[in-house]
């Protein structure tokens, strides 16, 4: 088949959303998104037969793995508001609070300004060595993650003390890329960029993977003006 020919069937798969899109520089990187293929199911087929999509969260972590240095999760998602409302709750602390559910980051949010993080709603910010490494308002915001905390280690099943102490040195990083919609009706597409991590079977990746598709499906709630499932009808 020719080049051409070949790049006519990612255009099919992103029209329909299954396939993301994210381009760097002169690169058009394609990532496998499950999750309108779940809505898919969950609609059309769920009565019949409900299946998860963790084969294909696997098929593109493995299949990502062997092209690249280190594994990433990249997620897009459309949000009826403006660029400027967009990075607002992305770094106002009343708004966090709401689509994080009272965990999430503190900061001045200036290049290289601390990023303290809550890890109980319950409890204080701390300082967990992480930083602000970009901060263009209504563009894009990005910064550190933090390391694996002693509370994840009853979260996640460690084989040995020596996996603990070599999961515990990652540190990955966080990227919002803030741009209109290719369709002006869709409003803005924000894609989310975590990257960093150690190897596919990073124990972090598997808590942000699900955690940031939850957290950004209730950012959009917020934006958009709807209701949360533990607001009365």
């Amino acid at each position: 088949m020719s080049r051409q020919a070949v790049s006519e069937h990612p255009a099919v798969l992103e029209s329909a959303l299954p396939v993301t899109v994210v381009r760097r520089g002169r690169e058009k990187l394609h990532h496998l998104d499950p999750v309108p293929i779940q809505e898919l199911a969950d609609r059309w087929i769920g009565r019949y037969e409900r299946h998860r999509p963790d084969a294909l969260s696997h098929l593109e972590q493995n299949l990502e793995g062997t092209v690249m240095d280190k594994p990433e999760f990249v997620y897009v998602i459309y949000i009826q508001t403006t660029a400027e409302k967009l990075y607002q709750a992305l770094t106002d602390p009343e708004s966090i609070k709401i689509y994080m559910g009272g965990y999430g980051p503190d900061s001045t949010w200036e290049a290289g300004a601390p990023v303290r993080w809550k890890m109980d709603p319950d409890g204080e910010f701390e300082e967990v060595g992480q930083r602000v490494l970009e901060a263009e308002p209504g563009k894009r915001l990005s910064y550190t993650w933090h390391t694996l905390q002693p509370m994840h280690r009853q979260m996640f099943d460690f084989a040995s003390d020596q996996e603990w102490e070599e999961a515990v040195r990652e540190r990955s990083k966080v990227a919002f890329d803030i741009e209109p919609a290719e369709e002006p009706e869709m409003g803005i597409r924000l894609t989310i960029t975590h990257d960093g991590f150690d190897s596919p079977d990073s124990k972090m990746l598997e808590g942000v993977s699900d955690g940031w598709i939850a957290i950004l499906s209730t950012l959009k709630t917020l934006l958009e003006g709807g209701k949360f499932l533990d607001e009365p009808a």
